[in-house]
Protein backbone atom coordinates (compact mmCIF):
# COMPACT_ATOMS: atom_id res chain seq x y z
CA UNK A 1 0.00 0.00 0.00
CA UNK A 2 1.03 3.40 -0.95
CA UNK A 3 -0.26 6.54 -0.16
CA UNK A 4 -0.72 8.98 -3.24
CA UNK A 5 0.29 12.37 -3.76
CA UNK A 6 -3.50 13.88 -2.38
CA UNK A 7 -2.90 11.29 0.35
CA UNK A 8 -0.16 12.52 1.87
CA UNK A 9 -1.15 16.53 1.25
CA UNK A 10 -3.92 15.20 3.13
CA UNK A 11 -2.05 14.34 6.14
CA UNK A 12 0.30 16.97 5.87
CA UNK A 13 -2.27 19.14 6.14
CA UNK A 14 -3.79 17.77 9.15
CA UNK A 15 -0.31 17.44 10.76
CA UNK A 16 0.18 21.24 9.79
CA UNK A 17 -3.37 22.38 10.96
CA UNK A 18 -3.01 20.51 14.36
CA UNK A 19 0.18 21.57 15.66
CA UNK A 20 -0.73 25.68 14.46
CA UNK A 21 -4.06 25.42 16.29
CA UNK A 22 -2.40 23.97 19.42
CA UNK A 23 -0.06 27.12 19.69
CA UNK A 24 -3.01 29.01 18.96
CA UNK A 25 -4.75 27.51 21.59
CA UNK A 26 -2.25 27.58 24.33
CA UNK A 27 -1.20 31.14 23.80
CA UNK A 28 -1.49 33.35 26.92
CA UNK A 29 -3.27 36.44 27.51
CA UNK A 30 -1.33 39.79 27.86
CA UNK A 31 2.17 39.19 29.94
CA UNK A 32 1.01 35.91 32.03
CA UNK A 33 3.05 32.99 32.17
CA UNK A 34 2.07 29.56 32.38
CA UNK A 35 2.09 28.27 35.73
CA UNK A 36 1.61 24.56 36.90
CA UNK A 37 -2.37 24.51 37.22
CA UNK A 38 -2.18 26.18 33.47
CA UNK A 39 -0.29 23.84 32.62
CA UNK A 40 -1.14 20.35 33.80
CA UNK A 41 -4.91 21.72 34.23
CA UNK A 42 -5.66 24.16 31.53
CA UNK A 43 -6.49 26.32 34.21
CA UNK A 44 -9.55 24.74 35.75
CA UNK A 45 -11.52 26.08 32.92
CA UNK A 46 -12.18 23.44 30.36
CA UNK A 47 -15.89 23.69 28.86
CA UNK A 48 -18.07 20.27 28.81
CA UNK A 49 -17.51 19.79 25.01
CA UNK A 50 -13.62 19.42 25.60
CA UNK A 51 -13.72 17.35 28.63
CA UNK A 52 -16.42 15.13 26.64
CA UNK A 53 -14.25 14.60 23.50
CA UNK A 54 -10.69 14.62 24.94
CA UNK A 55 -12.03 11.69 27.37
CA UNK A 56 -12.55 10.09 23.82
CA UNK A 57 -9.44 11.29 22.03
CA UNK A 58 -6.98 10.10 25.17
CA UNK A 59 -8.85 6.61 25.00
CA UNK A 60 -9.13 5.81 21.21
CA UNK A 61 -5.73 5.22 20.15
CA UNK A 62 -3.69 2.83 18.09
CA UNK A 63 -4.17 -0.10 20.86
CA UNK A 64 -8.17 0.60 20.26
CA UNK A 65 -8.14 1.10 16.36
CA UNK A 66 -5.25 -1.50 15.27
CA UNK A 67 -6.03 -3.69 18.53
CA UNK A 68 -9.27 -4.02 19.07
CA UNK A 69 -9.87 -4.37 15.30
CA UNK A 70 -7.32 -7.35 15.96
CA UNK A 71 -9.51 -8.70 18.52
CA UNK A 72 -12.64 -8.39 16.34
CA UNK A 73 -11.10 -10.52 14.04
CA UNK A 74 -9.97 -13.00 16.14
CA UNK A 75 -12.54 -12.78 18.50
CA UNK A 76 -16.17 -10.54 17.22
CA UNK A 77 -18.17 -8.08 18.38
CA UNK A 78 -17.58 -9.52 21.87
CA UNK A 79 -14.57 -7.14 22.38
CA UNK A 80 -16.90 -4.21 22.35
CA UNK A 81 -17.61 -4.96 25.80
CA UNK A 82 -15.07 -2.69 26.18
CA UNK A 83 -16.44 -0.04 24.98
CA UNK A 84 -20.44 -0.16 25.66
CA UNK A 85 -19.69 -1.10 29.28
CA UNK A 86 -17.44 2.20 29.79
CA UNK A 87 -20.18 4.12 28.51
CA UNK A 88 -22.34 3.04 31.77
CA UNK A 89 -19.06 3.45 33.74
CA UNK A 90 -18.61 7.06 32.87
CA UNK A 91 -22.34 7.62 34.23
CA UNK A 92 -21.11 6.31 37.79
CA UNK A 93 -17.57 8.69 37.62
CA UNK A 94 -19.28 11.22 36.60
CA UNK A 95 -22.51 11.18 39.45
CA UNK A 96 -19.82 9.84 42.21
CA UNK A 97 -16.89 10.46 41.95
CA UNK A 98 -15.74 13.73 40.37
CA UNK A 99 -18.06 15.32 43.07
CA UNK A 100 -15.93 14.24 45.52
CA UNK A 101 -12.41 15.05 43.67
CA UNK A 102 -13.46 18.49 42.76
CA UNK A 103 -14.69 19.56 46.23
CA UNK A 104 -11.65 18.43 47.27
CA UNK A 105 -9.39 20.21 44.62
CA UNK A 106 -7.83 17.29 43.89
CA UNK A 107 -4.94 18.10 41.03
CA UNK A 108 -3.57 13.79 40.68
CA UNK A 109 -4.85 10.92 41.86
CA UNK A 110 -1.57 10.07 44.23
CA UNK A 111 -2.31 13.21 45.85
CA UNK A 112 -5.82 12.03 46.39
CA UNK A 113 -4.30 8.97 48.27
CA UNK A 114 -2.05 11.49 50.24
CA UNK A 115 -4.78 13.32 51.26
CA UNK A 116 -7.46 10.28 52.24
CA UNK A 117 -3.84 7.81 53.80
CA UNK A 118 -0.93 9.42 54.14
CA UNK A 119 2.36 10.22 52.00
CA UNK A 120 3.54 6.50 51.88
CA UNK A 121 0.62 5.25 49.71
CA UNK A 122 1.23 8.38 47.06
CA UNK A 123 4.76 7.67 46.93
CA UNK A 124 3.61 3.73 46.11
CA UNK A 125 0.85 4.43 43.50
CA UNK A 126 2.80 7.34 41.85
CA UNK A 127 5.88 4.98 41.01
CA UNK A 128 2.89 2.53 39.94
CA UNK A 129 1.32 4.56 37.37
CA UNK A 130 4.30 5.92 36.33
CA UNK A 131 5.74 2.60 35.42
CA UNK A 132 2.51 1.35 33.77
CA UNK A 133 2.13 4.53 31.63
CA UNK A 134 5.68 4.71 30.27
CA UNK A 135 6.37 1.06 29.72
CA UNK A 136 3.11 -0.21 28.70
CA UNK A 137 0.54 2.44 27.92
CA UNK A 138 3.15 4.65 25.88
CA UNK A 139 4.98 2.08 24.64
CA UNK A 140 1.57 0.66 23.34
CA UNK A 141 0.04 3.42 21.40
CA UNK A 142 3.86 4.09 19.93
CA UNK A 143 4.25 0.43 18.72
CA UNK A 144 0.76 0.20 17.25
CA UNK A 145 0.98 3.55 15.61
CA UNK A 146 4.21 2.62 13.75
CA UNK A 147 2.58 -0.72 12.71
CA UNK A 148 0.23 1.44 10.88
CA UNK A 149 2.32 3.71 9.45
CA UNK A 150 4.77 1.42 7.78
CA UNK A 151 2.09 -0.70 6.60
CA UNK A 152 0.32 2.29 4.63
CA UNK A 153 2.72 4.99 3.76
CA UNK A 154 5.82 2.65 3.92
CA UNK A 155 8.14 3.71 6.20
CA UNK A 156 10.57 2.04 8.15
CA UNK A 157 9.11 1.37 11.75
CA UNK A 158 11.28 2.59 14.07
CA UNK A 159 11.46 5.70 12.00
CA UNK A 160 7.80 5.71 12.31
CA UNK A 161 8.23 5.46 16.02
CA UNK A 162 10.42 8.14 16.34
CA UNK A 163 8.10 9.97 14.14
CA UNK A 164 5.45 9.90 16.19
CA UNK A 165 6.44 10.43 19.18
CA UNK A 166 8.32 13.60 18.19
CA UNK A 167 5.38 15.21 16.52
CA UNK A 168 3.07 14.50 19.83
CA UNK A 169 5.56 15.41 22.09
CA UNK A 170 6.19 18.83 19.59
CA UNK A 171 3.14 19.76 19.32
CA UNK A 172 1.80 19.53 23.02
CA UNK A 173 4.95 20.65 25.03
CA UNK A 174 4.61 24.32 24.99
CA UNK A 175 0.33 24.37 25.54
CA UNK A 176 0.43 21.21 28.15
CA UNK A 177 -3.17 19.59 28.88
CA UNK A 178 -5.16 23.22 27.50
CA UNK A 179 -3.65 22.32 24.10
CA UNK A 180 -4.47 18.28 24.19
CA UNK A 181 -7.89 19.19 25.44
CA UNK A 182 -8.80 22.29 22.96
CA UNK A 183 -7.80 20.51 20.10
CA UNK A 184 -9.35 17.02 20.89
CA UNK A 185 -12.62 18.27 19.11
CA UNK A 186 -10.74 18.35 16.06
CA UNK A 187 -9.05 15.40 16.51
CA UNK A 188 -12.33 13.09 17.71
CA UNK A 189 -14.23 14.69 14.74
CA UNK A 190 -11.86 13.38 12.20
CA UNK A 191 -11.67 9.79 14.28
CA UNK A 192 -14.88 9.42 13.82
CA UNK A 193 -15.41 10.47 10.34
CA UNK A 194 -12.36 7.99 9.15
CA UNK A 195 -13.44 5.51 10.77
CA UNK A 196 -16.94 5.55 10.02
CA UNK A 197 -15.55 5.48 6.19
CA UNK A 198 -13.61 2.60 6.81
CA UNK A 199 -16.82 0.50 7.89
CA UNK A 200 -18.94 1.81 4.99
CA UNK A 201 -16.78 1.16 2.51
CA UNK A 202 -15.67 -2.31 3.76
CA UNK A 203 -19.21 -3.30 4.41
CA UNK A 204 -20.43 -1.79 0.72
CA UNK A 205 -17.42 -4.22 -0.96
CA UNK A 206 -19.05 -7.21 1.32
CA UNK A 207 -22.81 -5.93 -0.18
CA UNK A 208 -21.87 -5.40 -3.59
CA UNK A 209 -22.52 -1.83 -3.15
CA UNK A 210 -24.77 -1.37 -0.82
CA UNK A 211 -24.00 -0.95 2.95
CA UNK A 212 -26.60 -2.78 4.71
CA UNK A 213 -26.80 -5.67 2.68
CA UNK A 214 -22.84 -5.88 3.64
CA UNK A 215 -23.68 -6.08 7.13
CA UNK A 216 -26.55 -8.42 6.69
CA UNK A 217 -24.37 -10.76 4.80
CA UNK A 218 -21.29 -10.18 7.01
CA UNK A 219 -23.83 -11.29 10.04
CA UNK A 220 -25.55 -14.12 8.08
CA UNK A 221 -22.08 -15.44 6.95
CA UNK A 222 -20.76 -15.08 10.33
CA UNK A 223 -22.79 -15.38 13.24
CA UNK A 224 -19.91 -17.05 15.38
CA UNK A 225 -18.35 -12.45 15.18
CA UNK A 226 -22.06 -11.29 16.22
CA UNK A 227 -21.92 -12.69 19.92
CA UNK A 228 -21.66 -10.71 22.73
CA UNK A 229 -21.69 -12.66 25.25
CA UNK A 230 -19.23 -15.95 24.47
CA UNK A 231 -20.57 -19.62 25.44
CA UNK A 232 -17.68 -21.78 27.53
CA UNK A 233 -16.67 -24.47 24.84
CA UNK A 234 -15.74 -20.33 22.70
CA UNK A 235 -11.95 -20.49 22.17
CA UNK A 236 -11.80 -17.31 23.20
CA UNK A 237 -14.17 -17.67 26.12
CA UNK A 238 -10.77 -17.70 28.37
CA UNK A 239 -10.31 -14.10 27.28
CA UNK A 240 -14.09 -12.82 27.80
CA UNK A 241 -15.68 -15.19 29.83
CA UNK A 242 -19.49 -15.31 29.34
CA UNK A 243 -21.92 -13.18 31.61
CA UNK A 244 -18.68 -12.49 33.60
CA UNK A 245 -18.24 -9.97 31.20
CA UNK A 246 -21.45 -8.36 32.30
CA UNK A 247 -21.22 -8.85 35.82
CA UNK A 248 -17.72 -9.68 37.12
CA UNK A 249 -14.27 -8.40 36.40
CA UNK A 250 -14.76 -5.88 33.52
CA UNK A 251 -16.41 -3.53 35.95
CA UNK A 252 -13.48 -3.31 37.88
CA UNK A 253 -11.36 -3.11 34.52
CA UNK A 254 -13.56 -0.04 34.06
CA UNK A 255 -14.22 1.55 37.34
CA UNK A 256 -10.30 1.88 37.92
CA UNK A 257 -9.53 3.30 34.14
CA UNK A 258 -12.03 6.14 33.58
CA UNK A 259 -12.60 6.52 37.50
CA UNK A 260 -8.89 6.76 39.13
CA UNK A 261 -6.75 7.04 35.61
CA UNK A 262 -4.77 10.22 35.90
CA UNK A 263 -4.63 10.77 32.05
CA UNK A 264 -8.11 9.68 32.22
CA UNK A 265 -9.83 11.75 35.27
CA UNK A 266 -7.17 14.62 34.34
CA UNK A 267 -9.93 16.37 32.00
CA UNK A 268 -12.57 16.06 34.60
CA UNK A 269 -10.10 17.67 37.07
CA UNK A 270 -9.75 20.63 34.93
CA UNK A 271 -13.36 21.31 34.35
CA UNK A 272 -14.99 24.69 35.45
CA UNK A 273 -17.51 23.53 37.45
CA UNK A 274 -18.80 20.18 38.42
CA UNK A 275 -22.20 20.68 36.26
CA UNK A 276 -19.59 20.99 33.34
CA UNK A 277 -17.45 17.79 34.06
CA UNK A 278 -20.66 15.91 34.46
CA UNK A 279 -22.03 17.35 31.03
CA UNK A 280 -19.22 16.11 29.22
CA UNK A 281 -18.69 13.29 31.31
CA UNK A 282 -22.45 12.13 29.73
CA UNK A 283 -20.86 13.37 26.30
CA UNK A 284 -18.11 10.88 26.38
CA UNK A 285 -20.61 8.00 27.58
CA UNK A 286 -22.70 8.32 23.99
CA UNK A 287 -19.50 8.73 21.62
CA UNK A 288 -18.43 5.60 23.52
CA UNK A 289 -21.67 4.02 21.95
CA UNK A 290 -20.70 4.48 18.62
CA UNK A 291 -16.81 3.28 19.00
CA UNK A 292 -17.52 -0.09 18.02
CA UNK A 293 -18.74 0.42 14.62
CA UNK A 294 -15.12 2.76 14.06
CA UNK A 295 -12.60 0.19 16.49
CA UNK A 296 -14.47 -3.49 16.06
CA UNK A 297 -16.44 -3.40 12.67
CA UNK A 298 -13.65 -3.48 10.08
CA UNK A 299 -11.58 -6.12 12.08
CA UNK A 300 -14.64 -7.99 11.59
CA UNK A 301 -15.19 -7.19 7.65
CA UNK A 302 -11.58 -8.44 7.20
CA UNK A 303 -13.05 -11.72 8.23
CA UNK A 304 -14.71 -11.82 4.80
CA UNK A 305 -12.50 -9.60 3.01
CA UNK A 306 -8.73 -10.78 3.86
CA UNK A 307 -9.36 -14.54 6.09
CA UNK A 308 -6.22 -15.51 5.71
CA UNK A 309 -4.34 -12.87 7.92
CA UNK A 310 -0.90 -14.37 9.68
CA UNK A 311 -1.89 -12.10 12.39
CA UNK A 312 -4.79 -10.36 13.87
CA UNK A 313 -3.75 -6.94 13.97
CA UNK A 314 -3.02 -6.73 10.72
CA UNK A 315 -7.00 -6.52 10.04
CA UNK A 316 -7.22 -2.60 10.30
CA UNK A 317 -4.73 -1.73 7.54
CA UNK A 318 -5.47 -4.13 5.44
CA UNK A 319 -8.40 -2.54 5.22
CA UNK A 320 -7.35 0.54 4.55
CA UNK A 321 -5.60 -0.87 2.09
CA UNK A 322 -9.42 -1.00 0.40
CA UNK A 323 -9.76 2.70 0.03
CA UNK A 324 -9.18 4.40 -2.73
CA UNK A 325 -7.49 7.35 -3.09
CA UNK A 326 -8.43 10.91 -1.16
CA UNK A 327 -10.76 8.67 1.42
CA UNK A 328 -7.09 7.30 2.12
CA UNK A 329 -5.55 10.11 3.06
CA UNK A 330 -8.75 10.88 5.28
CA UNK A 331 -8.83 8.03 7.19
CA UNK A 332 -4.91 7.69 7.65
CA UNK A 333 -5.00 11.58 9.02
CA UNK A 334 -7.49 9.87 11.43
CA UNK A 335 -5.43 7.09 12.34
CA UNK A 336 -2.53 9.35 13.09
CA UNK A 337 -5.14 12.23 15.16
CA UNK A 338 -5.89 9.23 16.88
CA UNK A 339 -2.36 8.60 18.16
CA UNK A 340 -1.38 11.89 18.27
CA UNK A 341 -4.12 12.68 20.91
CA UNK A 342 -3.91 9.49 23.08
CA UNK A 343 0.24 10.24 22.95
CA UNK A 344 -0.49 13.50 23.95
CA UNK A 345 -2.50 12.66 26.99
CA UNK A 346 -0.44 10.42 28.32
CA UNK A 347 2.51 12.18 28.05
CA UNK A 348 1.21 15.06 29.70
CA UNK A 349 -0.37 12.84 32.02
CA UNK A 350 3.34 11.05 33.01
CA UNK A 351 4.98 15.20 33.17
CA UNK A 352 2.04 16.02 35.70
CA UNK A 353 2.85 13.02 38.26
CA UNK A 354 6.32 13.02 37.82
CA UNK A 355 5.82 17.01 38.70
CA UNK A 356 3.78 17.48 40.87
CA UNK A 357 3.90 13.86 42.92
CA UNK A 358 8.21 13.90 42.82
CA UNK A 359 9.78 16.87 42.00
CA UNK A 360 7.27 19.65 43.65
CA UNK A 361 7.77 17.32 47.12
CA UNK A 362 11.43 17.39 46.69
CA UNK A 363 13.63 20.16 49.16
CA UNK A 364 11.90 23.72 49.00
CA UNK A 365 9.36 24.59 47.49
CA UNK A 366 10.12 25.81 43.68
CA UNK A 367 8.12 28.54 41.76
CA UNK A 368 5.59 27.91 39.17
CA UNK A 369 7.53 28.17 36.03
CA UNK A 370 10.47 26.53 37.11
CA UNK A 371 8.21 23.18 37.35
CA UNK A 372 6.21 23.64 34.29
CA UNK A 373 10.10 23.55 32.49
CA UNK A 374 10.42 19.96 34.41
CA UNK A 375 7.62 18.71 33.29
CA UNK A 376 8.52 19.76 29.61
CA UNK A 377 11.80 17.91 30.56
CA UNK A 378 10.00 14.75 31.95
CA UNK A 379 7.90 14.80 28.81
CA UNK A 380 10.82 14.26 26.29
CA UNK A 381 12.53 11.78 28.61
CA UNK A 382 9.01 9.80 28.66
CA UNK A 383 9.37 9.88 24.76
CA UNK A 384 12.49 9.15 24.56
CA UNK A 385 12.51 6.07 26.48
CA UNK A 386 8.62 4.47 25.12
CA UNK A 387 10.12 4.68 21.63
CA UNK A 388 13.74 3.05 22.91
CA UNK A 389 11.63 0.19 24.80
CA UNK A 390 8.28 -0.04 21.82
CA UNK A 391 9.58 -2.86 20.13
CA UNK A 392 11.55 -5.38 22.81
CA UNK A 393 8.43 -5.27 24.76
CA UNK A 394 5.79 -5.18 22.36
CA UNK A 395 7.39 -6.74 19.08
CA UNK A 396 6.15 -10.51 20.14
CA UNK A 397 2.41 -10.25 20.75
CA UNK A 398 -0.12 -10.72 17.88
CA UNK A 399 -3.22 -9.69 19.96
CA UNK A 400 -1.53 -5.95 21.71
CA UNK A 401 -4.67 -5.01 23.17
CA UNK A 402 -5.66 -8.36 25.24
CA UNK A 403 -1.86 -8.19 26.46
CA UNK A 404 -2.54 -4.62 27.76
CA UNK A 405 -5.66 -5.52 29.59
CA UNK A 406 -4.03 -9.21 30.74
CA UNK A 407 -1.21 -7.00 32.47
CA UNK A 408 -2.67 -4.05 33.82
CA UNK A 409 -5.18 -7.05 35.36
CA UNK A 410 -2.78 -7.71 37.85
CA UNK A 411 -2.94 -3.89 39.61
CA UNK A 412 -6.55 -2.70 38.70
CA UNK A 413 -8.05 -4.87 41.49
CA UNK A 414 -5.93 -3.31 44.57
CA UNK A 415 -6.48 0.53 42.40
CA UNK A 416 -10.37 0.00 42.49
CA UNK A 417 -10.46 -1.08 46.14
CA UNK A 418 -8.49 1.33 47.42
CA UNK A 419 -10.14 4.08 45.69
CA UNK A 420 -13.49 3.10 46.76
CA UNK A 421 -12.62 2.68 50.46
CA UNK A 422 -11.18 6.00 50.54
CA UNK A 423 -14.31 7.59 48.94
CA UNK A 424 -17.20 5.82 50.90
CA UNK A 425 -15.67 4.02 54.02
CA UNK A 426 -13.84 6.26 56.23
CA UNK A 427 -12.55 3.79 58.83
CA UNK A 428 -10.10 2.81 55.86
CA UNK A 429 -6.49 3.56 56.99
CA UNK A 430 -3.05 3.69 55.20
CA UNK A 431 -1.83 -0.08 56.44
CA UNK A 432 -5.13 -1.12 54.89
CA UNK A 433 -4.60 0.42 51.51
CA UNK A 434 -1.21 -0.17 51.20
CA UNK A 435 -1.98 -4.66 52.21
CA UNK A 436 -4.86 -3.80 49.33
CA UNK A 437 -2.63 -2.58 46.37
CA UNK A 438 0.34 -4.62 47.51
CA UNK A 439 -1.54 -7.43 48.23
CA UNK A 440 -3.49 -7.41 44.70
CA UNK A 441 -0.43 -7.89 42.57
CA UNK A 442 0.94 -10.81 44.89
CA UNK A 443 -2.68 -12.21 44.88
CA UNK A 444 -2.88 -11.87 41.06
CA UNK A 445 0.25 -13.85 40.29
CA UNK A 446 -0.38 -16.61 42.97
CA UNK A 447 -4.13 -16.81 41.47
CA UNK A 448 -2.69 -16.58 37.60
CA UNK A 449 -0.04 -19.55 38.34
CA UNK A 450 -2.28 -21.26 40.63
CA UNK A 451 -5.41 -21.69 38.57
CA UNK A 452 -3.91 -21.30 35.20
CA UNK A 453 -7.14 -22.04 33.24
CA UNK A 454 -9.18 -19.08 34.75
CA UNK A 455 -10.40 -16.21 32.76
CA UNK A 456 -8.36 -13.37 33.37
CA UNK A 457 -11.45 -11.21 33.89
CA UNK A 458 -12.66 -13.96 36.23
CA UNK A 459 -9.14 -13.54 38.35
CA UNK A 460 -9.42 -9.67 38.15
CA UNK A 461 -12.89 -9.70 39.87
CA UNK A 462 -12.27 -12.37 42.64
CA UNK A 463 -8.83 -10.64 43.31
CA UNK A 464 -10.91 -7.58 43.76
CA UNK A 465 -13.05 -9.19 46.15
CA UNK A 466 -9.79 -10.51 48.15
CA UNK A 467 -8.38 -6.86 47.82
CA UNK A 468 -11.28 -5.05 49.33
CA UNK A 469 -11.56 -8.34 51.84
CA UNK A 470 -7.63 -7.48 52.98
CA UNK A 471 -7.82 -4.02 53.11
CA UNK A 472 -11.24 -3.95 55.56
CA UNK A 473 -8.97 -6.38 57.96
CA UNK A 474 -6.11 -4.45 57.89
CA UNK A 475 -7.57 -1.28 58.69
CA UNK A 476 -9.70 -2.65 61.62
CA UNK A 477 -6.84 -4.82 63.35
CA UNK A 478 -5.07 -1.60 62.96
CA UNK A 479 -5.35 1.65 64.71
CA UNK A 480 -8.45 4.35 62.71
CA UNK A 481 -6.99 6.53 60.04
CA UNK A 482 -4.91 9.44 61.44
CA UNK A 483 -5.18 11.55 58.57
CA UNK A 484 -7.86 12.64 56.18
CA UNK A 485 -8.06 15.72 54.48
CA UNK A 486 -10.71 14.34 52.76
CA UNK A 487 -14.68 15.79 52.79
CA UNK A 488 -17.08 14.10 51.95
CA UNK A 489 -19.98 15.52 54.31
CA UNK A 490 -21.06 18.47 52.26
CA UNK A 491 -20.83 16.98 48.51
CA UNK A 492 -23.22 17.88 46.65
CA UNK A 493 -24.46 14.56 44.47
CA UNK A 494 -27.23 16.12 42.89
CA UNK A 495 -27.52 16.45 39.17
CA UNK A 496 -29.26 18.05 36.20
CA UNK A 497 -32.45 17.00 34.59
CA UNK A 498 -30.07 16.92 31.55
CA UNK A 499 -27.60 14.72 32.93
CA UNK A 500 -30.50 12.26 34.26
CA UNK A 501 -32.41 12.20 31.10
CA UNK A 502 -29.35 11.56 28.92
CA UNK A 503 -28.18 8.94 31.35
CA UNK A 504 -31.32 7.06 30.67
CA UNK A 505 -31.15 7.06 27.13
CA UNK A 506 -27.50 5.96 27.16
CA UNK A 507 -28.56 3.06 29.74
CA UNK A 508 -31.64 2.20 27.25
CA UNK A 509 -29.64 1.96 24.03
CA UNK A 510 -27.21 -0.67 26.03
CA UNK A 511 -30.09 -2.70 26.66
CA UNK A 512 -31.19 -2.93 23.60
CA UNK A 513 -27.85 -3.81 21.55
CA UNK A 514 -27.30 -6.44 24.18
CA UNK A 515 -30.45 -7.77 23.86
CA UNK A 516 -29.57 -7.79 20.04
CA UNK A 517 -26.28 -8.77 19.92
CA UNK A 518 -27.23 -11.53 22.78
Amino acid sequence: MKLAWLDAAIVLAYLVGIFVLAQLVSREKGAHRKDAKDYFLAGKALPWWAIGTSLIAANISAEQIIGMSGSGYAIGLAIASYEWMAAATLLIVGRWFLPVFLRNGINTMPQFLEERYGRRIRTVMAVFWLILYVFVNLTSILWLGSIAVNQVAGIDQFTALVLLGAFALAYQLYGGLKAVALTDIVQVSLLVLGGLSVAAITLDRIGGGDVLAGFQRLWAEHPEHFRMILSPDNPHYKELPGLAVLLGGMWVMNVSYWGFNQYIIQRGLAAKSVAEAQKGVLLAAALKLVMPLIVVLPGIAAVALAPDLARPDQAYPTMMGLLPTGVLGLVFAALVAAVMASLASKINSIATIFTLDFYARIGDRKDETHLVTVGRLAAVGAVVVGVLAARPLLGSFEQAFQYIQDFTGYFTPGICAIFLLGLFWPRANEAGALAGAIGSVALSIAVRFGLPQMPFMNRVGWVFVLSVALAVAVSLATRPPQRNLIRTDDVDFRTSAGFHAGALVVIALLVVLYTVFW
